[in-house]
């Protein structure tokens, strides 16, 4: 797949959900090959404007390129959990940020950028390649134990120890530097394959959440997210896997409720402070998305709205 060609997953449905003021300032904290953006952009009028960001160095790169003429458009080189610093002083007059996350389709698509474990590359995995250890530095270092914490915590994977031990023990005979080197000695010591998935798909997932910070930086985007959005603006995060929707979906539930405080409190309903409120059900895509674009098939979408303070 070209990069240009890259195609957005719940692109309609996320843009229409989150383009409620054609005049707004809005945050695209993923902007990856821009699908979103530039719908985004044929949403606004004149006097709307567009901030991008993304950790990616060749994300920044193409969208200058892609979006030059653009004077409502800027991409900022950054995570979307300081997102903030890409609109400085502008905290309350957001009307909407969206959040694609998990790694893109061009990411997993160039072999070099080491995320794929169907493509011989190096063992990289960084978002964002000018900073941060690679995904070899830690294999090759990290503790046996650590390892199989974050492939239980972050890949959810059952054989987390089994996985662990058995690239200890070969990184002591030689260290890894390529993917499907790393992908073999982890599809061996898999004793039970699950159907239609290959048997190092969690542990290359929870590697990259962990050199990326992907979690921590969602647990932070959120919570800034609050203080960015103005009244009726909108919060609409695309995940791809359990462990990001749940974060997201106990996030939306907890601020719909507001403080939690001790029974018997005599406070009205309507005293409670209350900072978000769910737009409509979780999405995921329709079959003939997943039929054209097999990605869509894990992708969840939720959308809540800031409430006045």
């Amino acid at each position: 797949m070209s990069q240009d060609l890259h195609r957005s997953v719940l692109l309609r449905e996320a843009v229409d959900a989150l383009v409620v003021d054609p005049g707004g300032l809005y945050i695209d904290g993923t902007f990856g090959r821009g699908g979103h953006s530039a719908l985004v952009l044929e949403q606004l009028s004149d006097a709307g404007q567009l901030v991008a960001v993304d950790k990616d160095p060749q994300a920044v790169a193409f969208a200058r390129e892609r979006f030059t003429a653009e004077p409502r458009f800027s991409i900022w080189h950054g995570s979307f959990a300081d997102m903030d610093q890409a609109v400085a002083d502008r905290a309350g007059q957001v009307a909407g940020i969206l959040l694609d996350l998990g790694v893109s389709s061009p990411q997993l698509d160039q072999a070099e950028r080491g995320f794929s474990f169907m493509q011989d590359g190096p063992l990289d995995m960084r978002m964002d390649t000018s900073r941060g250890m690679s995904a070899a530095e830690w294999v090759n270092t990290e503790s046996e134990e650590e390892m199989a914490r974050v492939f239980k915590e972050y890949g959810e994977e059952r054989f987390a120890r089994r996985m662990a031990g058995a690239i200890a023990r070969r990184r002591a005979e030689r260290p890894f530097t390529r993917t499907l080197d790393l992908a073999e000695v982890v599809k061996a010591a898999n004793p039970a394959w699950e159907k239609g998935k290959h048997p190092s798909t969690r542990v290359f997932q929870a590697i990259r959440i962990h050199i990326n910070g992907e979690l921590d930086d969602l647990y932070q985007a959120l919570d800034k997210s609050l203080t960015l959005l103005k009244p009726g603006g909108r919060l609409v995060i695309i995940s791809f896997h359990s462990l990001e929707d749940r974060i997201v979906k106990r996030f939306i539930r907890d601020q719909e409720k507001g403080p939690q405080l001790p029974r018997g409190l005599p406070v009205m309903d309507s005293q409670i402070r209350k900072t978000l409120r769910s737009i409509g059900k979780a999405v995921k895509a329709e079959a003939e998305e997943v039929g054209e674009n097999v990605r869509s098939r894990s992708a969840v979408m939720r959308v809540a709205e800031r409430l006045a303070d």
